[in-house]
């Protein structure tokens, strides 16, 4: 299978689904006639290890002579205390285990769950200790669910002897990933990579060679998205350097768009020839034009790059890193990238785990989803602490919803799947709105989920049609819940407000995940108490169903860290590093300690996502003395009795989500009169009209159906109406018959 790209995902992302960095690349290399093969070599190293082989080589007994031919125990440092012993020795258990566990947790062996469920079947380590009564979770009928999630302490019990025992830097979803976290200097990564193998760098090169040898590229390009997977790129760069001096390496992604924009030291040349910022479309074309010309120059003169640093040999300076951004070279439009292709990918070998018990939360770990995004940038690119100087927030453009479903239908056909997570900065309201419309128009069945801005926006009638689309949840930063650091942050949105929003998406059957904040600039102990207290109370108003707390880090392309005076706090250096330069150290004079407050914030949370500990005294979370909150016990619960204007405007969009009526006409004193009977799936219904607003509004019911292309304004009802010389639309169309609707499936949009 020879590719002229081999496009890479290093260790580690995700065990559950693809990156889909490398999908995107792929898709877009389709549309130029470029061979391109991709590979997972997170997923790939994970099952090589966790395998009846890999823990059989993993887990050799101390002090056993290697048989002939055979690698000493990996075991760099021995066991101490109960947690590395017990594992040792309950190896023969863990390499019996390990091969079902793996399938079962792919999909491929469900009826396992009954027996991983019985005591005695899984070894139970460390991890377990943690386990109560599960049943409150998972209930009597929940025997998967409570296996996965069984059968993920397990895996990660192993996970913990490895890292105390043979490689400290492992983690499921990230690898040494504290090397790749503010790392203005070059120095201790560089280090690092002058060691001998680990024994995880020794599974990724084995497969790693393999991949190579079969595939025999022109150029590796490596995807880094994370912190987590920098260090094994610049293993794999290192690798392939040594063994193919012929083959080019570029890196890109999400890492080096945001850290490596200042990039100067010439070292990492050593391990890559290109490092691509932004889109990766135009530039990995380009460096593929220069990999097929005897001239890499443009006819300006320039190189033939685009948004991309390469080493350059200057008779002034020496060697350095030099950064070429050939403007004639344009970027590609949303519409024109292709389709994201996941073949060559394992798609039917990642695996679903269960961390957290908690039904929202489990989302970024268990099931396959496709990755799509509807838009590019974002809509709203005014928060504060955003990147929002940079093209990937700043550029928006959205894509139409007609090519986004086809681009949707196109994945399920290759992939098996109908599962999409889409992964905006902020999806655009009118967008998703278009989206689902057009979900329901074709009759397609898919599960999607995505992340948005709490803005006032989605309203009831707009969270019920993304739920009738397939919609089942949605992320949001609610960031710190106070007004006035909100308006620092300028979000756009009030706490009150996100309730209100948080409980139309609740309501409509959509669950709900909010991204927390705490550090930001001149935040007091107050407001972090406060802001606590506001998020405790949707929590047992039933409002969120999951959430995760971050600290602040200023950024230096976010406002807050290009103008810090404007916030209240300054930078605690100046300096410019050689390598990675996006966090940035900053002192706060007015704010509290921060620190202070993690362990506290997130223990509580922990307990108010599992619907529990309401009652405690905030107080109680933490371990020093804290502010009472000042936040009224039902500031939240007030904010919701807020009704939302049901007069219609002219131009609201009517849509009807329910089947068209069974009609039986009677004659009565007042003249003919009709019975519609309505079933939905759950009930049956009946609603009393005289016939002629019967007849148009059976009429109109199949007009307003989404199956139709054209959506209905109000106005353009009311003119229909009143063409069939019926009068009084707006008291017919808000009486008892015609509001009973909006009960079950008469939406305003």
């Amino acid at each position: 299978m020879p590719a002229t790209v081999f496009a890479i995902t290093p260790p580690f992302t995700q065990l559950n689904t693809p990156y889909p960095a490398t999908a995107y690349i792929k898709g877009f290399l389709n549309t130029k006639g470029i061979s391109c093969f991709q590979a997972d070599l997170g997923i790939e190293v994970i099952l090589d290890l966790f395998s009846k082989q890999g823990l059989t080589d993993l887990l050799k007994p101390l002090n056993q002579p290697p048989a002939m031919g055979e690698l000493s125990s990996p075991i760099l440092a021995p066991p101490s205390g109960v947690r590395g012993h017990r594992i040792l020795a309950l190896r023969d258990d863990y390499i019996q285990t390990i091969d079902p566990v793996i399938r079962f947790l792919q999909g491929k062996n469900p009826t396992l769950a009954h027996a991983i469920c019985q005591d005695g079947f899984l070894p139970e380590g460390a991890r377990f200790a943690q386990v109560a009564d599960l049943d409150w979770a998972f209930g009597a009928m929940g025997t998967h669910d409570k296996a996965k999630h069984l059968a993920t302490l397990y895996l990660e019990d192993i996970s913990d002897f490895i890292t105390d025992c043979i490689d400290p830097h492992f983690g499921f979803s990230r690898y040494a990933e504290r090397l790749g976290r503010s790392a203005n200097c070059f120095d201790e990564l560089y280090g690092a990579l002058q060691q001998d193998y680990t024994y995880i760098d020794q599974l990724l090169v084995k497969i790693l060679a393999q991949r190579m040898a079969e595939v025999r590229p022109q150029l590796v390009a490596i995807s880094v998205p994370f912190p987590g997977n920098l260090y094994s790129a610049f293993r794999i760069g290192q690798w392939i350097k040594k063994h193919y001096p012929a083959v080019k390496i570029a890196m890109g992604g999400g890492f080096a768009n945001t850290e490596l924009r200042s990039l100067s030291d010439v070292r990492v040349f050593e391990f890559f020839d290109y490092i691509t910022l932004d889109d990766g479309e135009a530039p990995i074309e380009a460096i593929i034009k220069t990999l097929s010309t005897s001239s890499p120059l443009a006819p300006n003169g320039g190189i033939m790059l685009k948004r991309t640093f390469v080493l350059e040999n200057s008779p002034i300076g020496g060697w350095g890193a030099l950064y070429v951004n050939n403007s004639p070279i344009k970027d590609y439009k949303q519409s024109e990238v292709g389709t994201p292709d996941y073949s060559d990918l394992w798609l039917d070998k990642y695996i679903s785990v269960i961390e957290i018990v908690n039904p929202m939360h489990r989302m970024w770990s268990d099931g396959r989803w496709n990755k799509l995004t509807m838009a590019h940038g974002c809509y709203w690119g005014k928060c504060t602490f955003c990147d929002i100087s940079l093209d990937y927030i700043k550029l928006y453009e959205p894509v139409a919803a007609n090519l986004l479903c086809d681009r949707m239908e196109e994945m399920m056909a290759q992939t098996g799947q109908n599962g999409f997570h889409f992964v905006d900065e902020a999806a655009p309201p009118a967008l998703m709105r278009a989206l689902a419309l057009e979900i329901l128009r074709r009759k397609l069945s898919v599960t999607w989920w995505t992340n948005i801005r709490f803005e006032k926006s989605f309203s009831r009638d707009l969270c019920l049609l993304l739920k009738a689309s397939g919609c089942i949840a949605v992320s949001g930063g609610l960031e710190v819940a106070s007004d006035r650091l909100l308006e620092l942050i300028q979000k756009g949105v009030t706490v009150a407000q996100v309730a209100q929003v948080t409980r139309n998406f609740t309501e409509a059957g959509i669950m709900v995940h909010a991204y927390l904040m705490y550090g930001f600039p001149t935040q007091t102990a107050q407001e972090t108490i406060d802001s606590l207290e506001m998020v405790r109370q949707m929590f047992e108003l039933g409002i969120l169903q999951s959430g995760f707390w971050h600290q602040f880090a200023m950024t230096a392309h976010s406002p807050v860290g290009m103008y810090p005076e404007q916030f209240g706090v300054q930078k605690a250096s100046s300096a410019v590093g050689t390598f990675a330069n996006n966090d940035i150290v900053h002192l706060d004079p007015t704010g509290a300690d921060h620190d202070a407050f993690s362990y506290g914030l997130k223990k509580s949370l922990l307990n108010y996502m599992h619907g529990i500990c309401f009652e405690y005294p905030l107080q109680d979370w933490f371990d020093f003395k804290t502010p009472r909150t000042k936040v009224p016990k039902n500031y939240v619960e007030n904010a919701l009795l807020a009704n939302d204007d049901f007069i219609l405007k002219p131009s609201s969009k009517v849509v009807w989500l329910g089947k068209n009526p069974a009609v039986a006409y009677t004659d009565t004193k007042k003249g003919r009169q009709a019975t519609l009977t309505f079933h939905d799936k759950k009930e049956t219904f009946s609603i009393k009209l005289n016939q002629p607003q019967a007849d148009w509004l059976c009429e109109i019911l199949a007009l307003i159906s989404p199956r139709n292309s054209k959506i209905y304004t109000f106005q353009e009802l009311k003119n229909h109406y009143e063409a069939a010389q019926l009068t009084d639309f707006e008291l017919f169309w808000y009486k008892k018959p015609v509001a009973t609707l909006t009960n079950f499936g008469l939406l305003a949009l």
